[in-house]
């Protein structure tokens, strides 16, 4: 199930940029920040992609989501200027950005990639 952020959720679960400049994710599994707005059209149709995805990977990614109109600040702070946009986040290593609503097929190629997950 995917799970909504804000900024004090965010600073608990992944990440306090206001306590550290280096990158310092704070979960245990992996994640993946999907930047979203309710009115974007894009980030309606990868919402049940996300979805399916934590049902198909519970325990072994976390999906949260966070509302860019709600929590500004937090898009400010990644340099959100497009949505959607995924923020995917190992474990031991800096987190990496792709921007649109890509495919299910793509979204578990950086998985696999970048967040070294094996299917």
């Amino acid at each position: 199930m995917t799970e909504n952020l804000t900024k004090e959720t965010f600073f608990q679960k992944v990440f306090n940029y206001e306590e550290n400049s280096d990158w310092n994710f704070k979960g245990d599994i992996p994640a993946i920040i999907d930047f979203y707005a309710d009115w974007c059209g894009p980030c309606k149709a990868l919402a049940p992609i996300l979805e399916e995805l934590s049902e198909e990977y519970d325990g072994k990614v976390k999906i949260y989501k966070i509302d860019t109109e709600a929590e500004q600040e937090l898009a400010a702070a990644f340099g959100i200027r497009s949505i959607p946009s995924m923020l995917f986040c190992p474990v031991n290593e800096p987190p990496q950005m792709a921007h649109g609503a890509l495919p299910k097929k793509q979204i578990m190629e950086i998985m696999e990639t970048v967040l070294q997950l094996k299917f």
